[in-house]
Parts: structure tokens; sequence; C-alpha cells
């Protein structure tokens, strides 16, 4: 098989350059590892998994899948309980952080 690597087959489609201008859209996929806001800390744990505490309790796990921030609560991954997907992962941890006030 031969490609075909003229100049008119690099030209970028209109199609790449819209997906292109989306995913710049997109928030940033990680934040800033081993944080801590007040009390409330987190860090990487996986690839894409991070663990959040408040003082030496694990309040649960954000998981990173693309640009989504999936919160899940609990002490022990295996366990989680899904409770929010949103686009920040601030409110991902904010969600967490409610969840030890109830």
């Amino acid at each position: 098989m031969v490609l075909d690597m003229s100049p008119i087959a690099r030209k970028p489609s209109a199609v790449r350059l819209a997906t292109s201008d989306a995913l710049r859209q997109l928030p940033p996929r990680r934040p800033e590892p081993a944080r801590v806001e007040g009390d409330v800390r987190w860090e990487l744990v996986d690839v894409d998994r991070y663990e959040v505490r408040e003082g030496e309790v694990v309040l649960g796990y954000v998981d990173v899948v693309g640009a989504v921030f999936v919160a899940l609560g609990g002490p022990w991954y295996s366990a989680a309980v899904e409770l929010r997907q949103t686009l920040r992962f601030d409110e991902a941890i904010q969600t967490l952080r409610s969840t030890r006030r109830h």
C-alpha cells in the first residue's frame, strides 16, 4: 500500500479543525496533584485517580475520564459509590466534602 503524502492529502479537513478547536476548549484534564484546600487534600494514586482526604479520613476518589471528573464516595475504591460527574475538579471535591458533613 502506498500512502499519498502530497500537500493535498496532508491538508487538515474541516472536521479535524473543528474537533481540535473543541478539544482545546475542554477543561484541563488533570488538576495540580497533592494540593491542600483547608483540611482537604488530594493526591494522585493511580494513572487517572485521585484519593481525597479530610485530615486522615478518606472521603472518596475522583476518577478522570476524558474531560469528566467522576466523584466516588467511600473510604475504599472497590466499594465507592458514584456521586457526581462534572467538568470541574473543584466541584467533584466539593461533592465529596459535602457528603462528609451529612
